[in-house]
């Protein structure tokens, strides 16, 4: 019989307890989840609950908690500002981690926890679980085939969805960026590492453009008011809170225990009357138009690879449902994938249209990130982290899609942040022009009035670094990454 592993989880979420943690429970002949921690006492007492944890091992102070190793290995799903430095002590004390994307928003954060790793010499797994769901290892295997030549451009949307966009980034955890990630580094990680995966190739250079268009203050209409329970509009209103988390909710059957429904409040099982009281009460109970957030709701990636691949990456908020599309334009033909569709249409040049159904693709586990979240990373990381031998995992045949070092995921870190540092200078020039025009205009009608700096006034006042970053803009070459070990050099 194999050994059991023990387990330990800090933040107790929707990735953290929900995710990996519920499948894990799950599998009780693998995996024993013997200590949780998390800032909300409600939840460490609801998941130490759930998964029989002892009253002792449940922590709501991480410092209390990360006084000692408490399990084999760690689910580090807290918030990205909070990744790195909980990872660097986890593998301090021992751990093998599982940590949730991205890695960090800062780029010296990510070496610094390179350097831990190779100081400590124990193992970092990073959540890019949709390799290992079916349709994008399927992708994967029909791109190393050559079943339709050589890859010459990849075409990427990232449909995030109208509710999904206000519920996770205009009211939700990763609404803002000065608290956590970037949009292209908190939901489009996944889409980058998929682009890098399939070029096989060093990213050379990036651009990019996106902004905050419509999740604002402006947009506002009259006579709303700023949280949903107290609006009139909220019956005719696309993003009301009352829609999306309860109507919505009752036209699936009314789960006990369902994501996004399950993140609004902790109640356990769900019923319209704590659904109510959180939006009454709670974040996702606020207008759309009335909220902190400053995270984009549309944004183009363009990227050039060493080996000549191009690629673009589309994200937009504004799609009526979810799901990603991706196409490969290769040298004898093209393949495309329709997430939503469940379905790959393989089209060789003068040959017919070959189909390939999703849902008939094997896989294990939950059906989440298109069953990555299920069997695929629990089972990869018990393979990488405790059963290699001799650098070969237990099972070969999924060696290939075992979750990558920090190593290699650190490398893939380094172009979402290269991507948001060239969108930013762009959204800088766009607003200066948008003032460069109001100011024509206000001086046209009152041209007795103070003037204001000029916009080459404004730029000649702009920092160092601004200055630098607008010439970043033009050509943001990668750091150089070891094709063999994606080490940053």
């Amino acid at each position: 019989m194999d050994r059991i592993f023990t387990v330990a989880i800090i933040g107790c979420g929707s990735r953290g307890a929900e995710a990996y943690g519920r499948e894990m429970f799950e599998q009780k002949d693998k995996w024993k989840i013997v200590s949780v921690c998390d800032t909300n006492p409600v939840k460490t007492a609801k998941y130490g609950e759930i998964f029989a944890v002892s009253e002792e091992n449940r922590f709501c102070d991480e410092f209390e908690f990360f006084k000692e190793k408490r399990a084999d290995a760690l689910i580090i799903a807290t918030m990205d500002n909070d990744h790195v430095r909980q990872c660097k002590r986890a593998l301090e004390l021992g751990y093998d981690v599982l940590l949730e994307k991205p890695i960090t928003a800062n780029e010296e954060e990510c070496r610094s926890l390179l350097e831990a790793h190779r100081r400590y010499g124990k193992k970092v797994m990073v959540c890019h679980v949709l390799r290992y769901a079916p349709a994008f290892v399927k992708l994967k295997e029909l791109l190393e085939k050559k079943v339709c030549g050589e890859p010459v451009m990849i075409d990427s949307i990232e449909q995030v969805c109208y509710w999904h966009q206000a519920h996770s980034f205009v009211r939700g955890n990763w609404r803002n960026s000065d608290e956590t990630s970037p949009m292209i580094l908190q939901k489009c990680c996944h889409d980058l590492d998929l682009l890098q995966y399939y070029a096989e190739s060093r990213c050379e250079s990036i651009s990019s453009i996106g902004d905050l268009r419509f999740f604002k203050a402006e947009n506002k209409p009259e006579g709303a008011a700023d949280r949903c329970a107290d609006c009139k509009l909220w019956k005719d209103c696309t993003y009301s809170a009352q829609n999306i988390y309860i109507g919505n909710w009752k036209s699936i059957g009314s789960p006990e225990n369902c994501w996004p429904y399950n993140a609004i409040t902790t109640a356990v099982p769900q019923t319209e009357e704590n659904l109510t009281e959180a939006i009454k009460t709670g974040p996702y109970g606020r207008c759309v138009f009335a909220c902190d957030n400053n995270v984009v709701d549309n944004q183009i990636v363009m990227a050039h690879f060493r080996n000549g691949v191009n690629a673009n990456l589309r994200m937009t908020a504004f799609t009526a449902g979810g799901g990603r599309i991706m196409k490969f334009y290769c040298t004898q033909g093209e393949i495309d994938f329709e997430d939503a569709l469940n379905r790959i249409a393989v089209r060789r040049f003068n040959q017919p249209e070959e189909i390939i159904d999703v849902n008939t693709l094997h896989f294990e586990g939950g059906h989440n990130h298109g069953g990555g979240d299920g069997g695929h990373e629990p089972r990869a990381v018990r393979d990488r982290c405790f059963t290699q031998e001799k650098g070969r995992c237990k099972h070969e045949h999924e060696r290939r899609h075992i979750p990558k070092p920090p190593r290699e995921r650190a490398g893939d870190k380094i172009p979402g942040r290269r991507t948001e540092d060239a969108r930013e200078p762009a959204e800088t020039a766009a607003r200066a022009r948008r003032h460069c025009h109001a100011e024509r205009r206000a001086r046209a009608e009152h041209p007795h009035a103070p003037r204001h700096k000029t916009q080459r006034e404004m730029r000649a006042e702009r920092s160092g670094l601004d200055r630098r970053r607008a010439v970043d803009a033009q050509r943001l070459p990668f750091p150089r990454i070891s094709q063999q070990h994606g080490l940053i050099s």
